[in-house]
């Protein structure tokens, strides 16, 4: 993720501020939750309720409010053991690069010379913002996962992966490899496709405003790439672990090098294109692992939480959360957002500085989590389902949404309008949260 990513961001969080006068609320609402619908959250027991509303479903979508709160990483942690030893999950994917993702991967089911979880995410999660996975709660769950896995055959074992379209100069490297180890003929059309972007020097920028100011571009040796990818990969065997990887790589660097290109003149039509192929990522590797396979998404909530319920669609985007539900049926989906009203966050100031631990202000009066802060207990789950009786609950509301660059001092454009019994199943507010803690 480069400065190009930051400017999308940036837009999109512009359309949510110009948008904020629509919420129909009033700051001195005081409204009482429905009893019925508050848990209080305290131990890993207190998620019992959500595990019985989860039920069978085999996709599961757990978001977060910012990317960088401890307490969002650890209490997704803990619904995912529960997912995976109770319910039979069997993928985590996350919102990270499928590369950085694979080197973890592969730690955890034993096929990596990291020695500890700590050196396989330091090696993997190399660029910034790398906190966001190279942190102590990951290496914590990393390591769990590592014991689950041990001893168990490798259809048994849980995989991490990473569902997100940047990365794109990692995967042309391993689809390279991948051919050139294969079919040695085929991977000349590998080193076209480098050849072509040679020019912008792995310059993602670079070749953005290229596309934009001449009609040249890559795709058309991308896609002769993938469909030499394809074709190798439909001669292998099947659920072969290598040729999934390398056609996920080549995947990355189609859908990669369509969202620079479509970076250029279009936030909203490169948000789509991003949140597509994290959709896609999700379908193959389900398909990958068989028709009894489960997912959990973490992602941010403005990727998991249903963009129909927010401004976001005004605007013409869609999410991971709304393209789930449509395509395995919303009683097959279920999506947990995540919130808090203060504390701590790490973040950075612009893109690629140095990170930092931030105040994160009260939320402001009238919000979501200005809302949830004046009913207790002060953590709690909210099973959503129970809020759409009352009408108040059914309006767009502001809905904090806090990015890896931060400015505590200016939160104008950090509230998305979202109703939110339509854009989660349920959700989990932590009242006072703390930053998460990136390993050194």
């Amino acid at each position: 993720m480069k400065s190009i990513q930051q400017v999308i961001i940036l837009l999109t969080m512009f359309f949510f501020s110009c948008e904020k006068e629509e919420q129909e609320t009033t700051t001195g609402n005081t409204q009482e939750l429905p009893a019925a619908a508050v848990h209080a959250l305290q131990t890993e027991a207190d998620i019992d309720v959500l595990l019985n509303e989860i039920g069978d479903d085999r996709v599961v979508l757990l978001g977060e409010a910012t990317h960088g709160t401890s307490e969002f990483y650890t209490w997704r942690a803990a619904i995912s053991r529960r997912l995976i030893e109770e319910k039979g999950f069997s993928i985590i994917a996350v919102e990270g690069d499928w590369t950085d993702a694979y080197t973890l991967n592969n730690h955890i089911s034993s096929n990596s010379n990291a020695a500890t979880a700590e050196e396989a995410l330091l090696q993997g999660f190399d660029r910034w913002p790398t906190w966001m996975w190279a942190n102590e709660e990951i290496a914590d769950l990393a390591e769990w996962l590592q014991a689950y896995n041990a001893g168990r055959a490798a259809e048994a074992q849980v995989g991490f992966y990473g569902l997100d379209v940047y990365g794109m100069w990692e995967s042309l490297d391993e689809v390279t490899e991948y051919l050139e180890n294969t079919d040695p003929a085929a991977a000349q059309t590998a080193r076209e496709a480098i050849s072509c972007f040679a020019p912008y020097n792995q310059n993602e920028n670079a070749y953005s405003s290229a596309t934009r100011a001449s009609s040249e571009n890559c795709a058309d040796e991308l896609a002769a790439l993938l469909e030499a990818v394809q074709n190798r990969v439909a001669a292998a065997s099947p659920r072969d672990e290598a040729a999934f990887n390398a056609l996920q790589n080549a995947m990355v660097a189609v859908n990669a090098e369509r969202y620079y290109r479509a970076a250029a003149v279009s936030s909203a039509q490169s948000w789509n294109i991003r949140d597509e192929h994290m959709m896609g990522t999700i379908d193959r590797l389900l398909e990958q692992h068989g028709p009894d396979a489960k997912i959990i998404v973490w992602e941010h909530n403005t990727h998991v939480g249903d963009a129909r319920a927010t401004t976001m669609a005004d605007n013409g985007m869609v999410n991971v959360g709304q393209l789930t539900r449509e395509e395995y049926g919303e009683e097959e989906v279920y999506i947990v957002g995540f919130g808090t009203y203060s504390g701590t966050v790490m973040a950075a100031q612009s893109w690629g500085s140095a990170t930092q631990v931030m105040n994160v202000p009260e939320a402001q009066s009238g919000s979501w989590e200005w809302m949830l802060h004046r009913h207790g207990p002060s953590d709690k789950i909210i099973l959503l389902d129970e809020l759409r009786r009352q009408q108040l609950f059914m309006q767009r509301i502001g809905h904090r949404a806090i990015g890896v660059t931060y400015n505590p001092g200016d939160e104008t454009g950090n509230y998305v309008p979202s109703v939110l019994p339509e854009r989660y199943n349920a959700f989990i507010f932590i009242d006072q949260t703390e930053a998460l803690h990136p390993l050194q």
